[in-house]
């Protein structure tokens, strides 16, 4: 059975684990966006080319409906769970005082 400091080392690594993700996920989402900003048109065309009946809006639906997706998966995935495991490292830590 593992003992206390164990838990506690697992649930730090656990946390920086999950703090990295959540970054390296925003800074997918700041990429997006931006190169959507910057080239939104460059992009358009390149894709129009490929998907050969896709409208701009159609093309700027999916894109701000995958970043919605993905900062909701970032969220989901990585945030929450950080956020509880801090929650569980505060409480054991008051705990053992």
């Amino acid at each position: 059975m593992p003992n206390s400091s164990d838990i506690d080392q697992t649930l730090q690594v656990a946390g920086q684990v999950l703090i990295r993700c959540l970054i390296i996920g925003v800074l997918v989402l700041l990429f997006w966006w931006g190169a959507l900003a910057l080239a939104g048109d460059l992009a358009y065309s390149v894709h129009s080319r490929i998907v050969l009946s896709v409208s701009r809006e159609q093309f700027d639906f999916v894109h701000y409906t995958g970043m919605l997706m993905t900062k909701a998966a970032i969220s989901i995935l990585f945030l929450f769970p950080y956020i509880a495991i801090r929650q569980v490292i505060g409480k054991r830590e008051k705990a053992n005082g």
